[in-house]
């Protein structure tokens, strides 16, 4: 172990000693694998270049959807017929869609678009009655929030430069639209790492305005969105808490004060419980026809339920078991629910008075078994983990997978790299770890700042259970991922046959230094303060590098990553070299933490 960063330079992406590591270790790492990814790209390919629906918009005019396929493409699907709108490819080399926005009439479509995977962003907002697009945004900007015709608000995100009043980086601003000239309207003064959400009401003229600290509280406002002067607290504290509508006079809100599992109250002068905590995390929740649908995660897995609006519970909405469901639209008289799961690559429902029916979804006719196992963690605590196989696969080769951080939940979801695994006889294995949000808010905080030590002993007990078993293991994990299987390999190299870390979270020490790091302070805690650099210290991977031996690890990165530095893969690859562990690196140039194009993604997966 050691405190000096010799390696500090590697911060410096421009630094021809850096261009020239970098050269080295890709030529070194292809000459290693040769011709082996190419074998493997086309059924690859077979799974990943599914036309698939990310996202989905109810309109007056249809439904709004995004698709991933060999490029993103934005369609309008009404009575049966589909329009192709827009289309990734036509924007030019190695671009990807991440979001869009329509008004309620379907007449104005806001797209955003970035380069290699960049967080940083272009939108455009085009009149799909003339064609014509009537703004260009160079700006990181998201929530777009329509008020009428092309009146609008927007939020900017403060990546690199202070907001206008003089507050440093990363922060966020509401701004209005209107004849062409934006007006700052909400935010202004909102301290560093204050993070704003915009939700209009569908039963009311209100809106809604969440300021999020990290991902440890947040307090919601509200008023008529006509007039933001007038947007004032509604309810929070040192919880999280989210808008869900403004119906008959009153505020419904889901808040995870409390037990942390997440309940439902309404506001109308006084604070009235709605829906009480259960044994399960509710994550999510709307209303639609006077009805309230939760989104509940039952080890891991979704489940909604209908109650009325005074919670009395109606019934549970039947759809697959062993899968993930969100809530991706919702107006006054219906939602959009988006379920995919381990062979689903995704189905579209609508939920009306008339019940549920499916728009649109594809269902892979491969047949996976999935069994749920729970696995006692060093201080007894009951770690739940999902694994997937071919029938009458034996536990012999294992990849498994974890996060444990940020109020993420790994649940059913479709991964179209694991798929030729498994029908090769492998297996995967989720670990819902600590540090996630699988089993409410409580298990969250138990893998944060001075408690993320709980998070790689689950990790390890995992591990250690499945080694008695006589597997052969490869842990993978991406972004706080890969600083999971980072800490777990330094500090149990004993227990892997080999380590995948992606796009990873690294050196502890400097990680608010580098991009916007800083914003995951409330998470991680701050090096600058010397309590929380203690406990820092003691697991970051980068300084906790041992002359020992180590499994075979690849470390791999995208230089288009301007969330998490390419410097943290860089330096740690450093200093395992130094010690001559049999480390690769494999770095990425037109790809980021966002992703990259369909054809690039499959090259990354193949290696």
């Amino acid at each position: 172990m050691y405190n000096e960063d010799p390696y500090i330079w590697m911060e410096n992406l421009n630094d021809v000693r850096v261009i020239s590591f970098i050269e080295r270790e890709n030529n070194r790492f292809r000459k290693y694998i040769g011709e082996l990814p190419k074998k493997l790209e086309d059924r690859i390919k077979k799974y990943m270049f599914i036309p698939t629906i990310i996202k989905m918009k109810i309109s007056d005019r249809g439904y709004f959807y995004l698709t991933k396929e060999k490029s993103f493409k934005i369609f309008l699907l009404k009575n049966g017929e589909r329009k192709r709108l827009i289309d990734s490819s036509s924007l030019g080399e190695n671009i990807i869609i991440t979001d869009f926005y329509i008004d309620d009439s379907g007449r104005y479509l806001a797209y955003k678009y970035s380069y290699s995977g960049s967080d940083k962003g272009f939108v455009n907002i085009l009149d799909l009655d003339s064609g014509e697009i009537i703004y260009k945004f160079n700006e990181d900007l998201y929530g777009f929030t329509w008020i009428s015709g092309e009146k609008f608000y927007y939020i900017k995100f403060y990546r690199e430069k202070p907001t206008p009043e003089g507050v440093r980086p990363p922060a966020c601003r509401v701004f209005l639209m209107e004849d062409g000239v934006k007006k700052l309207v909400f935010g202004e003064n909102l301290e560093t790492n204050k993070f704003i959400y915009l939700k209009k009401s569908y039963h009311s003229s209100k809106v809604f305005a969440t300021v999020k600290y990290g991902w440890i509280s947040s307090k919601v406002y509200g008023g008529d969105i006509d007039d933001p002067s007038e947007w004032n607290e509604i309810y929070g504290g040192d919880f999280i808490v989210y808008p869900i509508e403004y119906i008959k006079d009153r505020y419904y809100l889901l808040s995870y004060e409390g037990g942390g599992l997440g309940k439902i109250i309404s506001i109308d002068g006084e604070v009235k419980p709605i829906v009480e905590e259960w044994i399960y995390p509710l994550r999510d929740a709307t209303i639609f026809d006077e009805k309230i649908i939760a989104n509940y995660l039952i080890n891991a897995s979704s489940s909604l339920i209908k109650f009325n609006l005074d919670g009395t519970f109606e019934e549970k909405i039947s759809l697959s078991e062993l899968s993930t469901i969100r809530i991706i639209d919702a107006k006054r008289n219906e939602i959009l629910l988006r379920l995919e799961s381990f062979t689903i690559p995704y189905k579209i429902y609508s939920l009306d008075k008339s019940g549920l029916k499916l728009i649109d979804g594809i269902e892979l006719s491969e047949n996976f078994m999935v069994e749920e196992r729970w696995i006692k963690s060093k201080d007894n605590i009951d770690i739940h983990v999902f694994i997937v196989r071919k029938k009458g696969v034996s536990l012999r080769k294992i990849v498994i997978h974890g996060y444990g951080g940020f109020n993420v939940s790994l649940t059913p979801r479709y991964r179209p790299l694991s798929i030729p695994f498994l029908m090769d006889g492998g297996v995967f294995v989720i670990a819902n770890i600590r540090g996630g949000g699988e089993f409410g808010e409580k298990w969250h905080r138990a893998g944060i700042r001075e408690r993320k030590q709980n998070v790689f002993n689950d990790f390890i007990s995992v591990l250690e259970y499945f080694k008695k078993l006589g597997s052969k293991i490869v842990a993978i994990g991406r972004s706080n991922g890969g600083l999971l299987v980072g800490a777990v390999l330094t500090q149990r190299p004993d227990l892997l046959d080999g380590a995948v870390i992606g796009y990873p979270v690294l050196d502890m020490l400097r990680y608010h230094k580098l991009y916007i790091g800083r914003a995951w302070i409330p998470e991680y805690g701050d090096p600058n303060d010397p309590e929380d650099y203690k406990f820092l210290r003691k697991y970051s991977p980068y300084h906790n590098v041992r002359n020992i031996r180590y499994p075979p690890i690849l470390i791999y990165t995208g230089l288009g990553d301007d969330r998490v530095h390419p410097a943290h893969a860089l330096k740690f690859v450093a200093r395992l070299k130094d010690i001559n562990a049999p480390v690769f690196l494999r770095i990425e140039t037109h790809s980021g933490h966002s992703g990259a194009v369909p054809d690039i993604k499959v090259k990354e997966y193949a290696d």
